[in-house]
């Protein structure tokens, strides 16, 4: 497994990687040393006066609503355009009552229960998204955990092979085996000296006391034999039947590899995910909502952007409202939140180059849906409480159970979250083939899943007026040709989104962008 020779501390940390995943490479991080730190972040301080200018916001989501919100207080006059019916943008929520028309699709209304609902776009919250939780603080919206891994949940992966091959099963089966035996493989080679150059006097020994407790290995010969966290075919309980229950047994290694399960296992997925997130108690149309009642602006409904138009002294929007009326509104600057997927089908007097950057990026083509169950028999029969369920089916993705409503009578499902082409083909389908793909892949994990299911709603975001996509999909070559030139004003016109943020895909990409964008507004009309 390991050359004869020395290895430097990188080299180190990759073959932990290797064996073990994010959790030894972790352990081994902060064995020699290293960290990682979370930033918080403020809204800047924007003091001093406005000198009476006037500020157009294009777009009620996240950003255009914290722009709005922090110039208003700040003491500008601000008023909001927004295409829609309603604010948040792609921070939504689909309840009882929720309408949606895709583009050359069908009409939609949501005929959940009252209480239940789904989160189409944006759905969990990682702790580090200070500037999120600090507008949730503010407005009084309340976050509750998100659970976003659960070592109860099922793998049902179809396209490995051997006996795990379409057999559901346990995360946290799969978790304790491969950790195992990657364990198991590491101590016995240190035990045997392959890595005793790297180990200063006293380390090795620490070392493996550190791997024998990771991967549950025997104190002497350094085996994986299993752990009761893996589970039990019978659990303990009173009595002597069933007493002290009956231990599951691992499964062989060599199964879990051509199955493909081990792919799942990770302790920290990455910087964007935790194990447990947080999400708005309610739907995550809270924080719009939340804006609104403490928003200063008008906010004009309904009202579609035609053309935006500056001379060197102002910028002006025209527009069309839901009743056909044409109208034109002057500022002297805006802040232009509309996804690029939109803005650049819209005529806009700026400079060649900010258009072309306007048309540097793709959008990710992204669909969901949402089943309420008549009953929450993943807890009752099955014992998950939240989580997602792995499936290696590229059109489903990802199955999630909710992380709200606990212990009640019903609740709402993910179906699915596809992303790419295979999101772009189930997007073709109607809605009702839309459910039947998610029924017939829920099915074969749950046996009570097809029978439970009551109502849906379901989504395709680059089918969605307004929107044209889920987030931005910046590569290379855009980030480093067009990305700097949108950050950046043309004339008097300002962007701001999770689109000029590396935060793509996430709120607090564009709550960032708005207090970078309105901060360069306020310093330059204190400048002039």
């Amino acid at each position: 497994m390991f050359s004869e020779g020395g290895m430097s501390r990188r080299s180190f940390i990759e073959r932990l990687g290797g064996v073990g995943g994010t959790a030894l490479v972790l352990a081994g991080m902060s064995a020699l040393g290293f960290g990682i730190e979370a930033q918080a972040y403020e809204p800047p301080a924007l003091s001093g006066g406005t000198k009476g200018k006037k500020i157009i916001v294009l777009g009620s989501g996240v950003a255009g609503l914290t722009s709005a919100y922090e110039l208003a207080a700040a003491g500008y006059d601000v008023t909001v355009l927004e295409a829609r019916n309603r604010v948040g943008g792609r921070s939504y929520t689909a309840r009882k009552g929720t309408q949606l028309t895709e583009l050359g699709g069908e009409a939609q209304t949501c005929t959940f229960d009252a209480g239940h609902y789904i989160n189409p776009g944006p759905w969990r919250i990682p702790y580090h998204h200070s500037g999120y939780l600090h507008y949730a603080k503010k407005f009084g919206v309340g976050v509750e955990l998100f659970n976003n891994e659960n070592d109860h949940s099922y793998i049902n992966f179809e396209r490995g092979s051997g006996p795990l091959k379409g057999k559901p099963v346990r995360k946290q089966e799969i978790a304790a085996d491969i950790r195992g035996y990657a364990t198991e493989m590491l101590a016995k080679q240190v035990k045997q000296g392959a890595l005793d150059a790297e180990f200063s006097p006293g380390d090795k020994e620490l070392f493996l006391d550190y791997l024998r407790g990771e991967g549950y290995l025997t104190p002497k010969d350094l085996k994986y034999e299993g752990v009761d966290g893996r589970g039990f075919i019978e659990n303990p309980g009173a009595g002597l039947k069933p007493g002290p229950g009956v231990e599951s047994k691992p499964h062989a290694l060599t199964d879990i590899l051509h199955s493909n399960t081990w792919r799942t296992v990770r302790s920290v997925a990455g910087w964007e995910q935790q194990r447990t997130m947080f999400q708005p108690i309610g739907g995550m149309d809270q924080l719009p909502a939340g804006f609104m009642r403490n928003m200063k602006p008008k906010v004009l409904l309904e009202h579609v952007v035609d053309k935006i138009s500056q001379t060197p002294d102002s910028v002006t929007v025209a527009y069309t409202t839901a009743k056909g009326q044409k109208g034109a509104m002057t500022a002297d600057y805006i802040v232009c939140t509309i996804p690029l997927s939109v803005l650049r089908g819209i005529d806009m007097q700026v400079s060649p180059t900010f258009k072309e950057a306007i048309g540097g990026v793709s959008y990710a083509l992204v669909g969901k849906i949402g089943i309420q169950m008549k009953t929450r028999f993943w807890e009752d029969n099955h014992q998950m409480y939240g989580g997602h369920i792995y499936v290696d089916d590229p059109m489903i993705a990802t199955i999630s159970m909710p992380s709200t409503g606990w212990l009640g009578q019903k609740g709402v499902v993910l179906g699915y979250y596809g992303q790419g082409a295979n999101a772009a083909r189930v997007s073709a389908m109607t809605h009702k083939d839309r459910l039947e793909l998610a029924l017939a892949a829920g099915q074969k994990v749950f046996p009570e899943y097809r029978e439970n299911a009551e109502s849906a709603f379901s989504i395709a975001w680059h089918r969605v007026p307004f929107n044209m996509g889920g987030w931005a999909q910046w590569n290379e070559e855009g980030r480093a040709k067009y990305y700097p030139t949108l950050t950046e004003p043309d004339g008097r016109i300002y962007l701001a989104g999770e689109h000029l943020s590396y935060l793509t895909g996430w709120q607090e990409g564009g709550i960032e962008s708005a207090w970078q964008q309105i901060e360069k507004i306020h310093k330059r009309v204190h400048a002039a």
